[in-house]
């Protein structure tokens, strides 16, 4: 007996319901992404060769700073920062007064994404010898920062240190169109990161 007329009948059944499911997973993904955002941070206390700043709000500098002061990071690397803009005129945007820790800033200029702030990261710690990260950013952009940085540094200790910006509201995130709207984005952004992971280590095997 031929089953082909059966099999072809399931796969025409079958294909128009394929958008649905594989909106379905891409919805579990979302969920489970945003669940995933940190709350408050695990560890504040372990020491690490340097404190990494990702340009993108106030708060974070601020965070690196005074992390820096606390004694938890040798140094602050401050990734993504304008072309001409140094130490002092970096304090001096973020109405900090350049005191002792200013001779233990360092600003990368190269990186305008999150891709490029672990690259530049990664080719700076190499060149200074440092093995270990205290990672600052949103805590709606740590996930996808951490996966691009643990890419690029795959033997680097990092510790995630998220900022919470009031402007983004985790809790019944749905809620507000401007949270919800960069968490889809933030999500959508660690897929296409995952996706190039992928495909960059099938390119390496033999």
């Amino acid at each position: 007996m031929n089953h082909q007329p059966t099999f072809l009948r399931r796969m025409i059944g079958f294909w128009p319901w394929s958008p649905l499911a594989l909106f379905v997973v891409w919805l579990a993904g979302l969920i489970a992404f945003a669940a995933d955002i940190p709350s408050q941070v695990d560890d504040t206390t372990t020491h690490t060769d340097v404190i990494v700043v990702l340009t993108g709000g106030s708060e974070r500098l601020d965070t690196g700073l005074a992390l820096l002061r606390q004694g938890l990071g040798d140094k602050l690397f401050v990734s993504g920062v304008y072309r001409g803009i140094d130490v002092a005129e970096l304090l001096r945007l973020a109405r900090q007064k350049p005191d002792q820790v200013e001779c233990c800033i360092v600003l990368g200029h190269a990186a305008d994404n999150t891709l490029g702030n672990a690259a530049e990261t990664a080719q700076w710690m190499k060149q200074e010898g440092f093995h270990s990260l205290r990672l600052v950013t949103g805590n709606y952009h740590m996930r996808r920062s951490l996966s691009e940085f643990r890419y690029a540094m795959p033997d680097a200790t990092i510790i995630a240190h998220p900022v919470f910006p009031d402007a983004v509201k985790r809790d019944r995130w749905w809620l507000w169109p401007g949270t919800a709207h960069l968490i889809v984005s933030e999500y959508s952004k660690f897929l296409l990161g995952q996706l190039r992971h992928i495909a960059e280590a099938e390119e390496e095997l033999p």
